[in-house]
């Protein structure tokens, strides 16, 4: 697989397209938008001192990459004979940084809609699950996985650091309102820390677009002006039930709260993908963990 800059899928339909792999006998999916290629194994570089999920390291056309085993990542033991000739290499990138993902088997991209993906159980739903959402496929069940999550237990310096608004400096408290979609609990928190450092400390949030959406829409159907109520929206992109494309593009095209300036902050923010957001009409696009970033934009565009 090539570069994927050129993916078809329009924005803001809340599809996605994912490719799904194998780690011994369990499916796995991985969003296409985070993939640059998929490649037969090359030599692998051993690190000394690595984390135990890191193989090693590779060089690909110039740039030097991590390997990374996500069947030690997913704590996963052999369960049968695996066929070598099937391995592959996921070359990644997000949150600003690229990777490579050793799996034992690529087999197919499937397009399906967010709605179609569900919100993992509480039973294993916690900060430490590496799971952000369930396709049950009539095939089999297929789990999507949150990549970042398993690069910032290898590297807790990847993730967001809720000390870095200090360097700010002082800031006057706000009492204006913002409206937050974000499907990761931890995330939720960080970000619910890291505004209330940066002086905004009326957020809600919602886990999904979906949801966030229905708030929006009834305040202002109960409200003479939504835009005393909220005055900024912020959102993930990758969510169940409505990614962040598709909640934006449906503020936009409500002429009542057509107004509210919406900034995308996601891992998936590269420049290949950023005209994405533009098209739904985002008023801003910060890729995670740039969180400095993230509330410098909220200071330029809120109401």
């Amino acid at each position: 697989m090539e570069d994927q800059s050129g993916i078809l899928l329009e924005s803001g339909t809340n599809e996605l397209e994912i490719i799904e792999f194998d780690i011994h006998k369990s499916k796995f999916g991985i969003n296409v938008l985070k993939v640059k290629e998929i490649i037969n194994p090359l030599q692998i570089t051993p690190i000394p001192h690595a984390h135990p999920n890191i193989l090693g390291i590779i060089q690909l056309r110039g740039e030097v990459m991590p390997v990374i085993s996500l069947e030690k990542a997913l704590g996963l033991t052999p369960n049968g004979v695996q066929n070598p000739a099937n391995e592959k290499f996921i070359v990644a990138e997000f949150n600003l940084l690229k990777a490579v993902f050793h799996v034992h088997h690529v087999s197919k991209i499937h397009r399906i809609s967010w709605n179609n993906i569900e919100k993992p159980s509480e039973l294993y739903d916690v900060d430490s699950s590496q799971v952000i959402g369930v396709i049950n496929n009539p095939e089999s069940m297929i789990l999507l996985l949150d990549f970042e999550k398993i690069i910032v237990d290898i590297n807790p310096e990847a993730g967001i650091h809720v000390g870095q608004i200090k360097k700010l400096g002082e800031r006057e408290r706000s009492s204006k309102k913002i409206v937050a979609a974000e499907d990761s609990p931890l995330l939720r928190k960080l970000i619910n820390e890291t505004l209330s450092m940066a002086g905004y400390e009326n957020v809600e949030f919602f886990e999904n677009g979906r949801d966030a959406l229905a708030y929006i829409e009834s305040l202002a159907n109960e409200r003479e002006n939504i835009y005393d109520e909220v005055q900024l929206v912020i959102t993930d992109i990758e969510m169940p039930q409505m990614d962040g494309h598709h909640f934006t593009k449906r503020i936009k095209e409500n002429h009542r709260i057509s107004k509210l300036p919406v900034i995308i902050f996601s891992s998936l923010i590269t420049e290949d993908l950023r005209h994405k957001g533009e098209q739904v009409g985002a008023a801003d696009q910060v890729s995670k963990p740039e969180i400095n970033e993230l509330v410098l934009k909220i200071d330029q565009h809120i109401l």
